[in-house]
């Protein structure tokens, strides 16, 4: 299956037990919101989980695009992304959790064609102020696949205060023999889908209280779920990065870290430019001025002379995103020509302590983490 196949083969199926598609939200959260991006599927909906009715009806489904600010620096591994699409299905008080894992189920082995025994899911084992999720723990006996217990890994919330509650994530086998060990010791098991049982809130005292409605929230990482269908070792190997991998290595020889980062990097902040934010130095506009930096940063590493002018312009985008990405360039490099000439005096010679960094910040304008980089 390619990328399209699973969305459709997903949608499809959750259409079928009536659920309700909705339009995926702006990857920008409303002003009042204090979160910089939609971080999940389920962030748009929270009003919904807390008992709102949602126009829509009580089961929904949709693919929503998310950015993690809190990923940037595992960037480079061969799952992690900045900017990711999350395939979503709720109950807002309709059926119950044991009805979510139930289709789950048979969504991954009818739909997907995903064998029993290249699953394995890990459940909720209970801690001081809930007991163990025995209900999910017998769903997944019934249906034959093997469950292990865990503590606050099958723990899910928002935040530390808001709706939160026990959930299942199911792995999927990716070594080349025979699937062994758990999910908890052996990372050949991936994670591709978490089923949360929505039921509780925390408060600011840390006391669980009832929700005004007991909610399914299931969400599944769109690019990781194909890598492991496709069977390949990383995200950045499927057909939704091809065209980028493919366009940076015509230009550049780059280590294969180094490639992902720049992908990855490149990707986002294309998106992240195309939804209006623009580079500064705070807020939304500083994830996006990071996020070029760092690609910025891996290119010249090896080779001053590359440069995103020689990106093709399916790439970046043409027009206003593409100017932007060569001006943050250009601004960029007058930086680290101006830092160089900083670090060169006699005073920020040899090992830098807490007092030398502010100074450089706050007279000079130079970040720590890009001082940290010129040094090395």
């Amino acid at each position: 299956m390619n990328t399209d196949d699973v969305v459709r083969t997903f949608l499809d199926f959750y259409r079928e037990r009536g659920h309700e598609p909705i339009t995926g939200s702006s990857l920008l959260p409303p002003p009042s919101d204090p979160v910089l991006f939609t971080t999940s599927g389920m962030h748009p909906l929270t009003p919904y989980l807390r008992g709102r009715p949602h126009p829509q009806g009580r089961r929904l489904v949709n693919v929503q695009r998310c950015l993690r600010t809190t990923d940037i620096d595992e960037i480079g591994d061969l799952t992690h992304l900045t900017v990711f699409d999350m395939l979503g299905s709720w109950s807002l008080g309709d059926y119950g959790h044991p009805q979510s894992l139930r289709w789950g189920y048979e969504l991954l082995r009818d739909g997907f064609g995903i064998p029993r025994e290249k699953l394995f899911v890990t459940v909720f084992g209970g801690d001081e102020q809930v007991g163990p999720d025995l209900e999910s723990l017998d769903t997944w006996r019934e249906l034959g696949v093997p469950v292990e217990s865990t503590r606050d890994e099958n723990w899910w919330s928002n935040g530390p205060v808001g709706p939160c509650g026990p959930d299942s994530e199911i792995f999927h086998w990716t070594g080349d023999g025979p699937p062994e060990g758990v999910p908890t010791g052996d990372p050949r098991w991936v994670e591709i889908w978490n089923h949360v049982h929505m039921r509780l809130e925390r408060r600011e005292d840390g006391g669980l209280v009832p929700l005004r409605q007991v909610n399914v929230d299931t969400g599944m990482g769109l690019e990781r779920f194909v890598s492991v269908l496709q069977g390949r070792r990383s995200v950045y190997e499927t057909d939704v990065f091809e065209p980028w991998t493919r366009g940076v290595r015509t230009l550049w020889v780059l280590d294969e870290r180094s490639l992902r980062i720049v992908c990855d990097h490149l990707r986002s902040s294309v998106v992240v430019l195309g939804e209006g934010v623009r580079p500064s130095n705070t807020g939304r506009g500083y994830v996006v001025r990071r996020l070029i930096r760092r690609l910025l940063t891996v290119l010249w590493r090896d080779d001053d002379s590359r440069t995103l002018t020689d990106l093709p312009e399916e790439l970046t985008g043409g027009g206003t995103v593409r100017r932007l990405l060569l001006e943050e360039e250009r601004r960029f490099s007058r930086l680290l020509e101006r830092g160089r000439r900083v670090l060169s005096r006699p005073e920020f010679r040899g090992e830098l302590g807490d007092e030398e960094y502010r100074c450089l910040h706050d007279t000079y304008g130079l970040p720590r983490e890009l001082v940290v980089g010129l040094l090395r």
